[in-house]
């Protein structure tokens, strides 16, 4: 992962659940509307061999992670499947100092003051704030005051009409998840409202932190 170009465009597309069959063409609707960045969820089934297909299909063109890591055995499975960073629900302290030894970005979960600084002091390339949607925007500005070093990544009710007060109360990027990627639509073939819903959060986030 590169993090300078994440950070120049602050949002993460959550995929769980996803069928292998149909990821080539997601793939492609990803990349043409604009998004850079997704994690793959490790309670997919068969979550490796998706990601290892992702990375293949997408090239250098994404920047493909894998998300809900809870175990060193999990974060192995993803990185040699080729995921170029660890997401995790929670903060994990062997998955944490592993990817802090091996320079491998990691997005540690919290939600606390404590927990937050926690995860921030192990190394964190950002904090995910999960569930970010049950404190909302206004609780990232709280926690910028004690930290306002600490990169917050906004994770869990983040949506079209609430991404911009998120980044107005300083949240450092966003993750999107079953809001946009409805698996219906993904398995069915129906992927234009999911081009339509990407491209407007893409243009939004591009707005605001122009």
């Amino acid at each position: 992962m590169d993090i300078n170009r994440f950070k120049k465009l602050p949002i993460m597309g959550i995929l769980r659940g996803i069928k292998a069959s149909s990821m080539n063409a997601l793939v492609e609707i990803i990349i043409g509307s604009g998004l850079e960045t997704i994690e793959i969820t490790m309670n997919t089934p068969d979550a490796p061999r998706i990601i290892d297909q992702t990375v293949k299909s997408a090239k250098s063109r994404l920047m493909v992670g894998a998300g809900t890591v809870l175990s060193l055995a999990s974060m192995h499975r993803a990185l040699a499947a080729g995921a170029s960073f660890i997401v995790m629900p929670i903060f994990i302290k062997d998955v944490a100092a592993y990817c802090a030894k091996n320079n491998i970005p990691f997005f540690p979960g919290a939600l606390t003051p404590q927990e937050v600084y926690t995860a921030y002091s192990s190394g964190a390339t950002m904090v995910k704030v999960f569930p970010a949607g049950l404190f909302g925007p206004k609780y990232f500005k709280e926690l910028k005051g004690p930290f306002e070093k600490i990169a917050l990544l906004a994770v869990g009710g983040v949506r079209l009409d609430n991404i911009k007060e998120y980044f107005d109360c300083k949240a450092d990027g966003v993750a999107v998840g079953g809001s946009i990627f409805n698996l219906d639509q993904i398995h069915s073939g129906d992927l234009k409202p999911i081009q339509k819903g990407i491209s407007e959060l893409v243009a939004e986030v591009k707005s605001i932190t122009a």
